[in-house]
């Protein structure tokens, strides 16, 4: 399965999936035993509400008004009602939901926390949280707010609030990964609860979490929070929870009894409702034709058709699974969505004027109107805001296969719809036309709620026509949803899918320099010169056709690829530029007349005769020492056989690192996250006796005839709390398995904006690129990351930038910086700026 080194190049094979998920049951079992604190709340409370008859449907009246909170019980002088809410529920749902957040929540804090601060945090947020509800509740119902003084005599029970509260004190002991996820959560959920529910226990959740963040804060001794960096990964996953609660809020709502809140107006468009007896009746005082459109919906209910009441949350929650992984498409889909959303909401409110105005005024129209538009408004506002995280691009032939899927099922379920209702026109009240049935077609792909939009559209009375009503639109969207779901599943493949392979496979064949595997990253082009025999990978930005590495193919033809490819882009009015090539490529680019800078050093350790023996190796040799006293050791993986609970750590420890430089992560010759997936490359983690990974480095190969006879390390990441000196013991490790594989090489990847001095005048951009490098020092560090390289007593090789024109080079440098920071925002910009100049 794993291996410990130095065997660091047997194969590893991974665990089965059954039996990782039996060793996390295990594993949760074993933390749930040793958090006592939860297991005596989750006791007590069971026991509680078995004693007192409470389970099945919450205490009775009485007992309700002695321990519940509210308004009623506090102006009763029952003082003890904040603290006595939380060891009753209101019903037995509530008891299993609440006991399954108990047991998910309360191991993790006690073991973060302590026993004594989770106590704390839990009754402080639970007490304090309920009467700053209650007194939010009476602000409310002295500002004569509606909807407060429907709360207003409401009594609420639960610990939730306080789990809440607790949670959010945790977060402040969480990795930045957990902790804007965990905090996005509880803050999110609870407020679009409140705001869609209403009821008085999302108030005290609302304002438990407001305490338990500011309980945190005066714990741990946080100020404000400054800005912080965010990789693009995480933003997407946070920008799809953000969806996934604005449509799993208003559908919780829906489903909600005597939902009040002060935006849930508009609910029925997020999840249609039978129509009730009363307003059956209702409409058939109105009119015949209302009275059968009501009497069809109620059929539509009692029928497999009710599934399209949920139709906006499902699409949706698929539209979130394309936005978690960075689909531009699904960016796209989810702006129409709620583009589409707010026209009808602004259709409805118009349509509907007299009625709204003579109800409660203009005032009235506006309130609603701000309420039932602030949602869609805000999904826009944060779509815009991170469009640039959202680049990722579905192979052709997928987006062209759903394309035919979607328009096929939509085409047959129109005509199926049209047709035979044209033939069973009769069973339609009144008669139907084939016009009334084309001008029906949007009552048959939308939810029922949606009919108003179609005030003519036919209605469905013999039993071929209901069947048809019935199935088209459901298939339709069945077909729709689920393909959609599966294109956002496929593999992200590379913009030029058929050449990168092609590129790879010339790649492994010839081999390249130590930086060759980086052109098999997403995002690249790629030209081959006539005979296919050498290949570049560029991507172009603006005019400048930017390259990474050396040419790559059979020897003789990569320094023709030179001329060659010079050639191509001059062809296309494009500014060639090759970067971070060796010095065999600067040679041939200078004897065309070009010019030369060097933008990094590159490091490699020769493997044959290394031995870690000698005082200049006195470093690495305690590194080595001091993790096998400590039980620690290096495991090979790839990413897709890693553990999830390998996985998961990985990324919260990327997140960490992202989150304390402020910006986001470089890309184009530096590697993240995404580039570990390749199945080339091999991630050594350092992992201790209780499985915690202390830090990890990934490793690219450097082929030469199909086979890897160097490695090129990328991706390094450390735990900020983990052992120390792990970085040393990793590349040690990793070199001592590579030369047992009988690697000849491995190269510690170019340090940009580094170098070596070697001696004579250096010009004007070399001057210019090390003031350049000392300025971005105290951002990304990179000449402490060659200074960190030269423990391992490497041989330094220079690695430059070679470009035609000196008169483009201030747009080669844009092209640069947009190569390196592609997902940099205008705040982020201005962050940097201030870095730089101070």
């Amino acid at each position: 399965m794993t291996e410990t080194l130095p065997a660091a190049g047997a194969p590893t094979t991974p665990a089965p999936e059954r039996h990782r998920r039996l060793r996390m049951l295990a594993l949760l079992a074993a933390r749930v035993r040793t958090a006592p604190l939860t297991l005596v709340l989750f006791a007590a409370l069971w026991a509680v509400g078995a004693a007192t008859g409470s389970l099945g449907a919450g205490p009775d009246q009485p007992l309700l008004e002695r321990v519940g909170v509210g308004l009623p019980t506090l102006e009763a002088g029952r003082w003890w009602t904040p603290l006595t809410s939380l060891l009753w529920m209101p019903g037995i749902g509530a008891y299993v939901v609440t006991g399954l957040f108990l047991l998910l929540v309360g191991p993790v804090a006690e073991q973060r926390l302590g026993a004594g601060r989770c106590v704390l945090a839990l009754t402080v947020c639970q007490v304090l949280g309920s009467l700053l509800a209650v007194a939010l509740v009476r602000l409310g119902v002295a500002a004569d707010l509606n909807w407060t003084q429907a709360v207003q005599d409401q009594i609420a029970v639960g610990p939730v609030p306080g789990l809440l509260g607790l949670a959010a004190v945790l977060s402040y002991r969480l990795t930045a990964l957990w902790r804007r996820r965990l905090r996005l959560l509880v803050v999110l959920m609870p407020v679009v609860t409140m705001l869609y529910i209403g009821h008085l226990e999302g108030v005290r959740r609302v304002a438990a979490v407001l305490v338990g963040l500011l309980l945190g804060a005066v714990l741990f001794h946080r100020g404000p929070a400054r800005p912080r960096g965010i990789s693009h990964t995480e933003a997407r996953v946070l920008v799809a929870l953000c969806l996934v609660a604005t449509a799993v809020g208003p559908l919780v709502a829906s489903l909600y009894k005597d939902a009040i809140g002060p935006f849930n107006t508009m609910s029925e468009l997020y999840f249609s409702h039978v129509p009730s007896a009363e307003e059956v009746a209702a409409a058939c005082e109105e009119s015949a034709r209302a009275c059968a459109a009501a009497h069809s919906t109620q059929r539509f209910f009692d029928s497999p058709g009710r599934l399209m009441a949920a139709l906006v949350p499902a699409l949706l929650l698929v539209l979130a699974e394309g936005l978690r992984r960075g689909l531009r498409l699904a960016w796209r889909l989810t702006v129409v969505t709620e583009l589409a959303w707010a026209g009808v909401l602004v259709w409805l409110l118009v349509d509907n004027y007299d009625e709204f105005a003579s109800t409660g005024g203009a005032g009235f129209l506006i309130q609603l109107m701000g309420e039932a538009m602030l949602l869609p408004v805000l999904v826009l506002v944060l779509l815009l805001t991170t469009r640039q995280r959202f680049d990722q691009l579905l192979p052709g032939r997928v987006v062209r296969r759903l394309g035919i899927v979607v328009g096929a099922a939509l085409l047959l379920g129109c005509g199926a719809y049209v047709g035979i209702g044209w033939l069973v026109r009769d069973q339609y009240e009144p008669d139907a036309t084939f016009g009334q049935l084309v001008a029906g077609l949007p009552s048959e792909l939308l939810p029922p709620a949606y009919n108003a939009l179609v005030p003519d559209y036919p209605i469905a009375a013999g039993g071929t026509a209901q069947a048809t009503q019935i199935w088209c639109g459901v298939l339709f969207w069945a077909v729709a949803l689920t393909a959609l779901f599966l294109a956002f599943r496929r593999p992200v493949v590379h913009v030029d899918a058929e050449d990168a392979a092609r590129a790879r496979e010339l790649l492994t064949r010839h081999g390249g320099s130590t930086l060759s595997f980086i052109t098999t990253w997403d995002g690249n082009h790629y030209w081959f010169d006539e005979r296919g025999e050498a290949a570049v990978a560029y991507r172009v930005l603006a005019t400048v056709a930017l390259t990474t590495g050396d040419p790559f193919g059979e020897p003789g033809a990569r320094l023709r690829a030179v001329a060659g490819f010079a050639r191509y882009c001059d062809e296309r009015g494009w500014t060639p530029c090759f970067y971070s090539v060796t010095p065999q490529v600067q040679q041939e680019a200078e004897r065309l007349g070009w010019r030369s800078l060097q933008v990094a050093e590159d490091t490699v350790v020769p493997l044959p005769d290394l031995a870690f023996t000698g005082k200049k190796w006195q470093d690495i040799r305690t590194s080595l020492n001091k993790a096998a006293k400590q039980g620690i050791t290096a495991e090979w993986w790839t990413w897709a056989d890693a553990p999830i609970a390998v996985r998961d750590q990985i990324r919260s420890i990327s997140e960490e690192w992202v989150s304390d430089k402020g910006l986001p992560e470089m890309g184009f010759t530096l590697g993240g996250l995404d580039e570990l997936a390749d199945p080339a490359v091999r991630i050594l983690i350092a992992v201790d006796g209780d499985r915690t990974v202390h830090g990890l480095t990934s490793w690219m190969p450097v082929y030469r005839d199909g086979v890897p006879v160097g490695w090129t390390l990328d991706f390094m990441r450390r735990r900020s709390d983990g052992f120390r000196g792990v970085m040393e013991f990793l590349i040690a490790s990793a070199a001592l398995g590579f030369k047992e594989e009988g690697a000849q090489w491995l190269s510690l990847s170019g340090a940009p904006l580094a170098r070596v001095e070697r001696g004579g005048q250096p010009t004007a951009l070399d001057r210019l690129m090390d003031w350049l490098g000392r300025s971005m020092e105290p951002v990304y560090g990179f000449r402490s990351l060659l200074a960190f390289k030269a423990k391992f007593q490497p041989e330094y090789r220079p690695m430059y930038m070679v470009y035609p024109d000196p008169a483009a080079l201030a747009s080669i440098s844009r092209a640069i910086g947009k190569a390196y920071l592609p997902h940099l925002t205008p705040a982020q910009g201005v962050r940097l700026m201030r870095k730089l100049s101070s």
